[in-house]
């Protein structure tokens, strides 16, 4: 197997495949990567949930990109695409998944909505663990994951850095079952032949975003 295979591979094993469907309100994951942004608008466009909700501040990988923060630059990108500011709310706090969704519950149960049913949209290789996370954390909310369609090499090309694309899929790969244990997600499944690709990429040198030394 080449990296980029194994690569694939674990870009496959992120990809939930959800049907699109009406939802309450919709959940933006803050990131690197304004694409999330952009989908969001496209769904608010179909008419897919009236309220969208962008949540996150900063990591050390996106504060020169959002210097005032995901979730505002998120919402200053969908508004330019044409959806109304009435229809956006930020979160700004949250430094981690789990935080998106607990602060994102916080702030709408401060202004009185309980959605049964949201769509969370995010990176695509972040799919299965904020669908993971968000049935730990928000268990009552029926949540449906979507993204930008988008192949590998595409997405390499449109954030212009394979190595990092690399380790962010390793790295989120681990988190599956690593933040499970730890009682932040629930279990995923996982197949033999996607943990043997996950394990030669650690071999080949990516562990940028590994935690700690737990590996396997």
């Amino acid at each position: 197997m080449t990296v980029m295979e194994d690569a694939q591979i674990l870009w496959n094993y992120h990809q939930l495949h959800h049907e699109p469907r009406n939802t309450d309100i919709a959940i933006g994951l803050g990131s690197h990567d304004i694409g999330v942004a952009e989908h969001a608008a496209e769904l608010w466009h179909e008419g897919r949930f009236p309220l969208l909700i962008f949540t996150g501040a900063n990591a050390p990988t996106t504060l020169e990109v959002f210097p005032r923060g995901e979730a505002i630059h998120y919402a200053e990108r969908a508004q330019q695409l044409g959806v109304p500011a009435n229809a956006i709310l930020t979160e700004t706090r949250a430094t981690n998944t789990g935080e998106n969704f607990t602060y994102t519950r916080e702030l709408l149960d401060g202004i009185g909505i309980y959605p049964r049913s949201a769509t969370v949209i995010s990176r695509p290789y972040q799919q299965r663990r904020a669908y993971a996370t968000i049935k730990r954390c928000w268990p009552q909310v029926d949540a449906v994951c979507s993204t930008r369609a988008q192949s590998l090499s595409d997405y390499i090309h449109s954030v212009g850095d394979a190595n990092r694309v690399l380790n962010m899929l390793v790295g989120d790969t681990q988190r599956i079952w690593l933040y499970a244990r730890r009682g932040f997600a629930i279990e995923q499944p996982i197949g033999i032949d996607t943990l043997a690709a996950y394990k030669r990429l650690i071999r080949a040198g990516f562990t940028d975003r590994i935690v700690g030394e737990e590996r396997e």
